[in-house]
């Protein structure tokens, strides 16, 4: 098996991993929040206690996945394409 064929396959099946990922869990935990909906801020002991409201995901702590966005785009451009 050549380099360029070991390579192609790898390729593949990571794309494929990751359609598989964003058609079973369409959203992912958000990267500035990391999922809690607020910014974890910290007083003057040390302990966390809870920030202000997540400006990026609305406070949901969550956010869509690129791989799903570019997948809702082109279905929605489909569907107006072929009305």
């Amino acid at each position: 098996m050549t380099l360029t064929a070991l390579a192609i396959t790898l390729l593949l099946a990571v794309t494929l991993g990751y359609a598989l990922l964003c058609a079973a869990s369409p959203f992912g935990n958000c990267r500035k929040c990391r999922g809690l909906g607020y910014r974890l801020t910290y007083d003057r002991k040390g302990r966390p206690r809870r920030g202000k409201h997540c400006r990026r995901c609305d406070g949901h702590g969550i956010r869509i996945r690129v791989g799903r966005h570019l997948f809702n785009l082109a279905a929605r451009i489909h569907h107006d394409g072929t009305r």
